[in-house]
């Protein structure tokens, strides 16, 4: 009888440590769960930070490209315009001159004119 309640209690404190030793495995485990999963979250944010950062990175190379396309842009469309309107004054120059010596002949012909009218009034 002895010896059976012996191995009884034997049993018993096998089945606690048992018990207690799964659930301190259950413990470790769900501690090692949770342990991969804020790692797997800290090195998600990680990423997500490094991601941001290149894309503002590559934003700003954009823009400044951009800025530099379109001031390359302003001064070769300021040169061709500039070259257009030179073409278009040298043509357009003669016909600018003639008509200008042509009004300035007509006034002086009308002043001549009206000159000499005046003068053979005071002469008569």
């Amino acid at each position: 009888e002895d010896s059976e309640k012996e191995s009884d209690d034997e049993e018993e404190q096998e089945s606690r440590l048992s018990k207690e030793e799964r659930i301190q495995e259950e413990e470790d485990e769900d501690e090692l769960y949770l342990h991969d999963q804020q790692m797997k979250e800290a090195v998600r944010e990680a990423v997500q930070i490094q991601i941001d950062r290149f894309q503002d990175s590559l934003q700003r190379e954009n823009d400044e490209f951009l800025r530099n396309i379109d001031e390359n842009m302003k001064k070769v469309l300021k040169g061709l315009v500039k070259n257009q309107v030179k073409e278009q004054v040298s043509r357009i120059l003669p016909q600018i001159k003639e008509s200008v010596n042509a009004t300035l002949e007509a006034e002086v012909l009308t002043r001549s004119s009206h000159s000499s009218r005046t003068s053979y009034t005071i002469a008569d």
